[in-house]
């Protein structure tokens, strides 16, 4: 007599890392159910995770970009044992991934771009003032609209569309509005020659223990290629940046034919009026992401963006 081959579960239970705001947890239990779905896993679980992020509310966001302040803390529970594997937005990650994690799986990449909420970007009156924490967003929008005054925007999303909507307008990622099943709340969709995304953004990003075999192996059947080799190419050119950069970048990597990419990315002033912007395809993520690094530090000039900024800032 023959039947299926048992599939044997990879533990008992699989305890998925994740902060708790509602989008985390929507975007945890999305790869939850697909992993539930599975003859290998017996059952899942969400285990949430205060981040540094989350206890400071009222530290504005460009303070904490770049340093894991939503991240490092599921990782650590991943890293001691009190979790499996973690769930990220991506566009949380720092350039570099913990020694002790494998980044293993980026599922299907949805809508990376931006969003207005409130108004159209040609409906802002002259000096409408515009909601948001990111200075990637306010640098291209004060490029393209000099004369828009900004202002904070943090907490969950429902608190960002409505602290947009009292301001006038505010910019959220279309992909956060999609997760919550809030697509509708979009007034413009910005497109990417307007401006270009944060690093990851619209991706999920899955780590777990470099020496969970079986589990990576289960999670490689979540991974989506191209996504994957996108979000490589991004990281790569925020790696070659350096940890010290606190100016505006932004970057996206697209599948282009015969298996390349196609990645543009953005490099400015804090304050707008420089914006330096390249374009390159190639095959290798980790060289293309580098290469754009160094096509706008060194050929476009950005390297001395750093004095600009310090020199602003001192008036």
């Amino acid at each position: 007599m023959t039947g299926a081959r048992r599939v044997e579960p990879v533990a008992p239970t699989l305890r998925i890392g994740t902060r708790g705001s509602p989008l985390a947890l929507a975007q945890a239990q999305s790869v939850a159910d697909r992993l539930a779905a599975s003859a290998a896993v017996a059952r899942v679980e969400l285990v949430v995770v205060r981040t540094t992020g989350d206890v400071e509310r009222e530290v504005p966001i460009e303070r904490l970009a770049g340093q894991g302040a939503f991240v490092k803390e599921v990782q650590l529970a991943v890293l001691e044992g009190r979790a499996d594997l973690a769930v990220h937005s991506a566009k949380d990650l720092p350039a570099d991934t913990p020694a002790g994690l494998v980044l293993v799986c980026v599922p299907e990449r949805i809508d990376p771009r931006d969003v207005l909420v409130g108004s159209s970007l040609g409906g802002l009156a002259p000096g409408a003032r515009v909601a948001t924490g990111s200075v990637r967003r306010r640098a291209q929008l004060s490029w393209l609209r000099p004369d828009l005054t900004f202002v904070e925007l943090r907490g969950n999303m429902r608190t960002r569309l409505d602290r947009s909507r009292a301001v006038g307008a505010g910019v959220v990622a279309m992909a956060a509005l999609v997760r919550l099943g809030l697509a509708g709340e979009a007034d413009e969709v910005l497109d990417t020659t307007t401006v270009l995304p944060q690093v990851g953004q619209g991706a999920l990003a899955v780590e777990c223990r470099a020496g969970d075999g079986a589990l990576r192996e289960l999670l490689g059947t979540l991974d989506d290629d191209g996504a994957h080799r996108a979000l490589r190419a991004e990281r790569a050119y925020l790696r070659a940046l350096g940890r010290g950069c606190a100016l505006p970048v932004g970057a996206l990597a697209v599948p282009a034919p015969r298996g390349a990419l196609r990645m543009e990315a953005v490099l400015a002033t804090g304050d707008g009026r420089v914006v330096l912007r390249s374009e390159m395809t190639g095959d290798d993520p980790e060289v293309l992401g580098a290469s754009l690094a160094a096509s706008l530090l060194d050929d476009a000039g950005g390297r001395g963006f750093d004095e600009w900024s310090r020199e602003a800032a001192a008036k």
